[in-house]
């Protein structure tokens, strides 16, 4: 009598790796290969679904996103298996839109309120990706949807739906505020490969054409969000835009659109030996641009610049709780810089301040000049409130280095500065600074001097340590097959692993871990990371969990208690505050 095998016979566990490898065999692009297994029957449909099993497609997101940033940024509670799975039924949308390029271009001078908004998500989606980008976020747009593309006709194109050569035809000004320009000329930057335009004459003169106006439109154009010509800035701004990020509501402030322009412009005319509209009097080294460094770059690179989206508004559901992070990292400045002093010619300028229209820009040649800059930080360190001046604490004040940051290191009742012309740097008439090897003297007139710390920059490894979840899993194989670590269950709600972090991490019943950790965590009643079931299965549920000296206990309990997810060894790292 023979024996009938089904699919329906076929274990949960089994159908979820089955389902699992499916998907992810092709790394590129959406899940498709799991749409016929689902088909297949009612019984996989009912336990692989979206809807039913939200762990499966969490870890499909995983598989073909990167997700460190994301956890970084936003907890583990706000990245919980659900909102893995939304976010990657909306990403695949998303990609296959771009692909499709139905969006890209506008058939009137104007867009309808439907195709606004599908662009904003567009954007908002894949700008958030480059943010997060650890390699698998930029493959899926460049070699899957084929973003290039799609930003080179959207921004380039003369009916393009950005209205950059269309309101330029018309002797208008492209938007300054339009949140879509500002994102594709940020993704223009990240992904931008300037050996493409050189073989590409036309493509070449379209790309600096639009650039050249958004880079030197100064008058136009702003540098940056607050204005640096505030003080005093506003930071919870109104105008602000509506984002779900992992299923999340906010309002994020969109980034300053001359930025990518001027680098973009820069990195693109860097590249004639003669520059068909510049009067070039030396030739600086070539500016470092993100997509040369895509195998060593993380998405730690852009904390700042997530935070400062963040911090500029008001989130609908976490409050002013939602970024704790730093929207400046001190040390960014810090350092020689080699660049250029790039202008137009001077009564051209003077014409655009006089309202002349962009045409004039076009026509305009511009000048360069090789500047070196030196540059070192110092910081003000403050953690009061000076009702005598009725001015609160400022994160950031400039002084004459660089900007100054608000820190809880500062001894309470530290003064605020006064602000004198923006002009000068905000330093009032009459000021004396006195550098020293590690500090900066500022002497007011008629005011108690105040002294600014040097900046120090993190050193090596700290800098670069962060989670790599399941990127390496030939290293943590290697690490469990040593048998070294300890390995820490989450017996008694996790009572076990919160002594285990006092008392081998040296706390002395301080708030952070004087000693460094490493030590694997696992659910109780496991037996450890791993365990091999009687049919030869081996079931994977471990946690590697790493922490530097000076990282907080509550930082490392708040890891450890929402870590673990089921079917998967991973890594999870926690460092010190500022690192």
């Amino acid at each position: 009598m023979s024996t009938v095998y089904s699919l329906a016979s076929v274990p949960q566990e089994v159908l979820e790796h089955i389902a699992f490898f499916t998907a992810t065999d092709s790394f590129l692009g959406p899940p498709s290969g799991l749409a016929p297994l689902l088909a297949t029957a009612s019984r996989l449909h009912a336990a692989l679904s979206f809807d039913s099993n939200p762990h499966l497609w969490a870890r499909i997101f995983a598989a073909k996103f990167d997700l460190d940033s994301a956890i970084r940024r936003l907890g583990y509670h706000n990245t919980t298996p659900v909102a893995l799975a939304h976010e990657l039924r909306k990403r695949c949308q998303v990609l296959k839109r771009i692909r499709a390029r139905t969006d890209a271009r506008a058939p009137a001078a104007d867009l309808s309120f439907g195709h606004r908004r599908i662009l904003s998500e567009i954007l908002w989606t894949a700008y958030l990706m480059m943010l997060e980008d650890d390699g698998k976020n930029e493959r899926q747009l460049r070699e899957y949807a084929h973003i290039d593309d799609w930003l080179k006709e959207y921004l380039l194109h003369p009916t393009g739906a950005s209205l950059i050569r269309s309101s330029a035809s018309a002797e208008k000004w492209p938007a300054p505020w339009d949140e879509r320009t500002s994102l594709a000329l940020w993704l223009f930057w990240f992904l931008l490969r300037p050996e493409e335009f050189m073989m590409d004459t036309q493509a070449f003169h379209e790309a600096v054409g639009v650039l050249k106006l958004v880079a030197l439109g100064a008058h136009q154009y702003a540098l940056g969000a607050p204005s640096w010509r505030e003080f005093e800035p506003t930071y919870r701004l109104e105008d602000a835009s509506p984002v779900t990020h992992y299923s999340h509501p906010l309002r994020m402030r969109p980034p300053a659109i001359a930025v990518p322009a001027i680098l973009a412009y820069l990195s693109l005319v860097h590249k004639l030996s003669i520059s068909w509209d510049a009067m070039s009097y030396m030739k600086p080294p070539s500016p470092s641009l993100p997509s040369a460094n895509a195998g060593s770059r993380t998405g730690e690179e852009w904390d700042a610049e997530w935070e400062r989206a963040v911090h500029a508004t008001v989130s609908e559901t976490w409050g002013d709780q939602q970024a704790d992070g730093q929207a400046y990292t001190p040390g960014s400045l810090q350092g020689s810089w080699e660049g250029l002093f790039t202008y137009t010619e001077f009564t051209s300028y003077a014409a655009l301040l006089s309202g002349a229209s962009p045409s004039v820009l076009e026509r305009s040649l511009v000048a360069q000049h090789p500047q070196l800059w030196k540059i070192r930080e110092h910081h003000l360190y403050v953690d009061d409130y000076d009702d005598s001046s009725g001015m609160s604490v400022l994160d950031p004040v400039a002084d004459a280095e660089a900007p100054v940051s608000a820190s809880p290191k500062a001894s309470t009742g530290t003064r605020i500065p006064r602000a004198g012309c923006a002009l000068c740097a905000y330093i009032p008439s009459g000021t004396e600074l006195h550098e020293g090897p590690d500090s900066l003297e500022v002497r007011e007139l008629g005011q108690e001097p105040l002294v600014y710390e040097s900046c120090l920059t993190t050193p090596y490894p700290y800098h670069t340590a962060r989670s790599t979840n399941e990127e390496s899993p030939a290293l943590l194989s290697a690490l469990l097959a040593t048998e070294v670590l300890d390995e820490i269950s989450t017996i008694e709600d996790f009572a076990s692993a919160d002594r285990y972090v006092v008392n081998k991490g040296l706390t002395n019943g301080g708030a952070v871990i004087q000693r460094g950790l490493i030590f694997w965590l696992y659910p109780t009643g496991e037996h450890g990371p791993t365990r091999t079931m009687e049919d030869g299965l081996v079931r994977k549920h471990g946690v590697l969990i790493t922490a530097t000296p000076g990282a907080r206990v509550e930082d490392i309990k708040g890891v450890i208690h929402s870590a673990l997810i089921a079917d998967t060894i991973q890594h999870v790292h926690i460092p010190a505050p500022g690192e």
